[in-house]
């Protein structure tokens, strides 16, 4: 049997559309290698949103010169947001002529079809330059993400931030039907899985292209009756679209977990203008309060960026002020690399060294916070959905409580799947260790 080696770089809509290029696979007759000497086909499955990412995978499209040399029969496909920049499946198939297939972000559907195909010795490439072209929630997927499963809401992003190249990759936001959406709740959910996570670039924009008056609280809503034993989470929120409305359906849901990831990128006004983002600190602040208001055990996360053009050592200081009063549960900080094609590439760029100093202040501010607010977990019982073994601790499992709070415990892989009852016995740093009661 043929078999395809699958790398996924980026976010966790990379990693859902990875699985369904695995569904198309396996349809088609392939099985999973356990590495890329053992496959026939490789796929790289590309981000561009950072420039880490990017790096990442040329290095490792590069790596597999040699083995293409020696099995020239392998057939190597590089797919995703890298490929569908503007130039960008040329300029990688100019880089590396030994890449076989190039598909962009919209064009997922045609692997299999070229691969059973495939005669041409040149690079073949397919993008759709159309960006309301979408049919990946069509594809079958072969799911690998343990108790959870993902499921699209929405794809494309209309905000243009200065900084994000998404909406050029993954055009136009275009929001599935509610009862499409329901309906993959609830197939799932049959199938075993015990958590759902939405997913879309600002699943709080969710329904403003549909014409029946869905909006993101009402698909929310929905969901929320569907009956049995199951959480659901979602990413990624926009804080200019995230209202009251949706933090109520939270506050009185059965299973909405009280776990937000509402990115905040800075804390100062004025680069959060030069971003576009379309909202103030004060205005985050806002829903932030209302938010532990509703819900006072919420776990807010975020995501901040140091070095954006123009940033003084005044607006980065706001931005640890802000960081400071909302104590997030755990924030992804990132320096600023610039992204071609966007507004923010042209402009003024912060020196290297500046950006190491903000980011280690920041992440050692962050990571005080998350210790603290670890701490506070000692002594409490919690409801942890167990996701897998821990590797690192010989005879124990782990999972999440509904926080969104690692939590790791004694146990056995017979556990996996289930809620149990946690007590937690000591935290370290951003992890939580307890026993099941």
């Amino acid at each position: 049997m043929s078999k395809y080696f699958i790398t996924t770089y980026g976010c966790q809509m990379n990693v859902h559309e990875s699985e369904k290029i695995a569904g198309m696979l396996r349809e088609i007759g392939y099985d999973e290698a356990a590495s890329y000497n053992e496959a026939d086909v490789v796929v790289f499955n590309t981000c561009c949103i950072r420039d880490t990412a990017e790096k990442r995978a040329y290095g490792n499209i590069g790596a597999l010169k040699g083995l293409k040399k020696e099995n020239p029969s392998l057939i190597i496909a590089v797919v995703g947001c890298m490929t569908q920049q503007k130039g960008g499946a040329e300029a990688l198939s100019a880089k590396f002529p030994f890449v076989d297939i190039v598909l962009g972000t919209n064009s997922l559907d045609q692997l299999p079809i070229i691969l059973q195909n495939k005669r041409q010795k040149r690079t073949q490439i397919a993008l759709h330059d159309d960006p309301t072209v979408d049919l990946s929630q069509e594809l079958p997927i072969y799911r690998t993400s343990g108790t959870n499963a993902w499921v699209n809401i929405m794809y494309g992003c209309n905000n243009f931030c200065t900084y994000c190249i998404v909406p050029y990759v993954r055009g136009r936001e275009r929001s599935r039907s509610m009862s499409e959406v329901v309906q993959d709740v609830k197939t799932v959910l049959s199938e075993g899985y015990k958590e759902i996570t939405l997913l879309g670039q600002n699943v709080d924009s969710y329904g403003n292209d549909l014409a029946d008056g869905t909006n993101f609280a009402s698909l929310l809503r929905e969901i929320d009756k569907i009956e049995g034993k199951y959480r659901v989470r979602f990413m990624t929120s926009h804080p200019k679209d995230f209202n009251k409305d949706v933090v109520d359906v939270i506050a009185s849901s059965t299973h909405i977990c009280h776990n937000i990831h509402l990115p905040i990128q800075s804390g100062s006004d004025s680069i959060l203008k030069r971003m576009n983002r379309k909202y103030t600190s004060s205005q985050y602040l806002d829903i932030v309060n209302y938010i532990r208001s509703k819900m006072p055990d919420v776990g807010i996360t975020s995501d901040v960026m140091i070095g954006f053009p123009g940033e003084t050592e005044e607006d980065f200081q706001r931005t640890m002020d802000l960081v400071g009063k909302v104590k997030y549960s755990n924030a992804f900080t990132f320096v600023y690399s610039p992204r071609k094609g966007t507004p923010a590439a042209a402009m003024e760029q912060i020196p290297a060294e500046v950006k190491k100093s903000r980011i280690t202040r920041l992440v050692k501010l962050q990571n005080d916070i998350t210790k603290s607010l670890s701490n506070e977990y000692i002594g409490g019982i919690y409801e942890v959905l167990v996701e897998d073994v821990n590797p690192k601790y010989i005879g124990t499992v782990c999972g999440r409580t509904d926080s969104g709070r690692l939590v790791t415990m004694p146990g056995t892989p017979d556990l996996i799947g289930s809620f149990v009852s946690v007590k937690i016995t000591k935290s370290r740093s951003a992890s939580l260790f307890g026993e099941i009661v």
